[in-house]
């Protein structure tokens, strides 16, 4: 029997670089409060959010991910032309096809890298770190870029006093390349959908072009916080274990920006000791989904709370209900 070549990649990757976009409108919770029926305290001590950033005119998906694309791939040293593939993590992409990927690549000048889209929610980034590592493990890909972007506000019901307040707009990138030394733990990942409907759309498409109404994000947040704060905590120790870490160890803590109440729960649950720095940027950004992760990482280096060499804990959760996390060392 003919035997088959096989890809051999590098024994090890890491994160060489990491961008962020974040967008012009500031929407506080004054005005926020003009749409919802509440106030700038109810919505600070449930969640922790003063203001939300919304896309403003001339700001796209595809603008937000080609700048934060950018960035990472400035940050990393690298020419664009070296990309081999590009991740995508997005739900507010309105095309089927083609991906929002394939548009990202070319414009970000990687034209002819492998590009392809994913739906992971607030979990995205994570999937594509994880996605990531693997092809260049496999030696699928040299480099690759990862993005998570999203535009929520153009599917959130601005006048639903349950989610309104929440989400928002933003997009990160992370360039993940070859390494002598690990620089990327396993991923601790999975999904339950027999809670699908806890977040989920108000219709499907072709459902909102009968109706003539749109499809909007609907969510159960009690359901949601139950789950994060019990199931997603122990995760978090799943990941420190596959890392062979103890808390300690860790720098930096970056869970998905969803709501500091979820946040405060983990840390309790893990045990964290009070050096190690903890992203809030929720405070600022909203709910910006798979751009928190990468967003609030950009923030932290811009506040001075984490630098090059740190080792960050990150875990994403939200809509299938899906989730992933690694330790990373950042760039």
């Amino acid at each position: 029997m003919t035997d088959i070549k096989a890809s051999t990649g590098s024994p090890f990757a890491r994160i060489y670089g990491i961008g962020a976009y974040v967008p012009s409108r500031v929407v506080d919770n004054a005005e926020m409060c003009t749409y919802i029926d509440s106030s700038d305290e109810w919505i600070q001590q449930r969640t922790g959010i003063a203001e939300r950033r919304w896309i403003g005119e001339g700001e796209t998906v595809e603008q937000m991910a080609v700048d934060a694309a950018k960035q990472a791939i400035e940050q990393a040293g690298i020419k664009p032309e070296q990309v081999d593939a590009v991740i995508c993590s997005t739900v507010s992409h309105f095309l089927q096809t083609p991906s929002l990927a394939t548009s990202v690549a070319t414009k970000i000048g990687a034209n002819g890298a492998a590009a392809f889209d994913i739906s992971a929610a607030c979990a995205g980034f994570c999937y594509g770190i994880a996605q990531g590592e693997a092809l260049v493990r496999a030696g699928s890909a040299h480099y690759v870029v990862a993005i998570g972007v999203e535009a929520l506000s153009l599917i959130t019901d601005i006048h639903d006093r349950s989610t309104a307040f929440l989400f928002a707009d933003g997009a990160g990138a992370a360039v993940i390349g070859p390494s002598d030394t690990t620089g990327i733990s396993p991923v601790v990942w999975g999904s339950d959908g027999s809670q699908a409907e806890v977040i989920t759309m108000t219709r499907d498409w072709p459902q909102a072009v009968e109706e003539g109404k749109p499809s909007q994000v609907y969510m159960e947040g009690a359901a949601v916080f139950r789950w994060a704060t019990g199931f997603i905590a122990d995760a978090s120790k799943r990941i420190l274990d596959e890392a062979g870490l103890a808390p300690e160890e860790l720098d930096v803590f970056v869970p998905h920006q969803a709501n500091n109440r979820i946040t405060d729960s983990m840390l309790r649950h893990l045990k964290l000791p009070k050096h190690i720095k903890v992203a809030r940027t929720i405070k600022t950004h909203g709910n910006n989904s798979a751009a928190s992760i990468p967003t609030a990482i950009v923030g932290m280096y811009e506040s001075g709370e984490a630098k090059s060499g740190d080792l960050a804990l990150i875990i994403g959760f939200g809509a299938g209900l899906v989730y992933a996390g690694q330790i990373i060392r950042l760039p």
